[in-house]
């Protein structure tokens, strides 16, 4: 099943599909293809209405009798850090953080093995070889980098997260990021949000995009807790979340 955007982009219809945040319901997406010398443009367009990119894709959300997921970011520049988030940047103020172009490593591709063995076993993503890791990180046709980070005072300085990240007109946008589950006390997945508004901030941007944000889901619950929120709302557009 196809649509059309009002620029002429051609949108498909996946079909239905288990829910993997809410028990019992269905999912559906509606996506397109990124390519030629519009994909920037297209991207950011729809980017702006809720989408998320995937590779050479972009989609979002097009489930029947449902709309929990919902696109979220972080206002960079009202941010003020709780205590909480003060002792995270802390605990992680030893990690050295360089930015680099979407090439994939066996370094990184065993980071994101061990991670996803131990935060989601058993998901689909486990399979994934590391061909298939090299596609998700470097088949991009929009500007996107590859943010490492290192325990700098280590003598081997061993990788202990990833974030492969979208750069935006308006900010940044997190497309995933993993991290050592052996590290649980550093709360990396925090601190990686915490970065990413920082480096916003430093290049007085506005944004940092975390995909989609579930009310009922605990998956999604701690993107709540950055503040300020907006959440894309259709036609609404951006409205702060309460």
């Amino acid at each position: 099943m196809t649509d059309q955007t009002p620029d002429a982009t051609q949108l498909f219809l996946t079909a239905p599909m288990p829910c993997p945040y809410l028990d019992g319901k269905q999912e559906r997406k509606l996506f397109t293809h990124l390519s030629g010398r519009r994909a920037a443009n297209l991207h950011h367009l729809l980017s702006e209405n809720g989408f998320r990119r995937s590779q050479n894709l972009i989609y979002r959300p097009a489930c029947e009798g449902c709309n929990a997921c919902q696109s979220v970011r972080i206002v960079a520049q009202g941010f003020t850090p709780s205590k909480r988030y003060r002792r995270v940047l802390r605990a992680n103020d030893d990690l050295s953080i360089e930015v680099r172009p979407t090439a994939a490593t066996h370094e990184q591709y065993d980071l994101f093995k061990r991670y996803l063995e131990s935060r989601h076993a058993g998901g689909g993503m486990t399979q994934m070889s590391y061909v298939d890791y090299e596609y998700m990180v470097e088949d991009t046709p929009v500007q996107s980098i590859v943010i490492e980070y290192r325990l700098r005072n280590h003598p081997a300085q061993p990788l202990v997260a990833v974030a492969l990240t979208d750069m935006m007109p308006d900010g940044l946008s997190m497309v995933y990021s993993f991290y050592d589950p052996d590290l649980a006390c550093r709360s990396l997945g925090t601190f990686l949000i915490l970065d990413h508004i920082a480096q916003v901030r430093s290049a007085e941007l506005d944004y940092v995009y975390l995909g989609y944000w579930v009310k009922d889901s605990p998956k999604m619950a701690y993107k709540a807790q950055f503040h300020p929120l907006q959440v894309q709302r259709g036609p609404l557009g951006w409205v702060l979340l309460d």
